[in-house]
């Protein structure tokens, strides 16, 4: 075998790896540049009559980036909204010039923060579903999301 040989192999069977490789480790991994890479995605469940619903989840971007707006068909719209204490007063509005997504750290949506927010909802968002969603960036690829719709994971109070 040649030199040129032997890499193009190894490069083949690190390629393999990575397709085969499960969805929440993906951001334990970096992303390449001018990709971002998504895990952890869930929304919270609704109580019938509710026409507003939560969704979350972990963003890494390979290089300098931006989260610019979701769509989905659940909807009538989809927000990327922050949580912020300002004076003692809890706000919470659309971030109209999208998420910052620094390059190569994690960048967590979730409750009680940033967050992804479904206004108008069409149907309630059911325990045990998937919602869909896209996620449109400034520089990297639109990436489609299904997110398990499921419980917030409970938080020990003594912590």
């Amino acid at each position: 075998m040649t030199k040129h040989t032997l890499i193009l192999g190894a490069l083949a069977a690190l390629s393999l790896a990575a397709c085969g490789q499960p969805a929440e480790k993906a951001a334990e991994t970096s992303a390449a540049p001018g990709t971002v890479t998504v895990a952890d995605a869930w929304c919270r469940p609704t109580p019938n009559g509710a026409k507003v619903g939560g969704c979350y989840v972990t963003l890494t971007a390979g290089s300098d980036d931006r989260l610019l707006s979701v769509s989905t068909a659940l909807a009538e719209s989809a927000q990327i909204h922050e949580m912020k204490m300002e004076n003692g007063v809890m706000s919470m509005g659309e971030l109209k010039d999208g998420l910052p997504l620094p390059a190569g750290q994690k960048v967590e949506l979730k409750p009680g923060s940033t967050h992804i927010m479904l206004m108008g909802l069409r149907d309630p968002l059911v325990d045990g579903g998937v919602a869909s969603f896209t996620l449109t960036f400034e520089k990297a690829p639109a990436i489609g999301v299904h997110a398990a719709i499921k419980q917030p994971p409970v938080v020990d109070s003594e912590e």
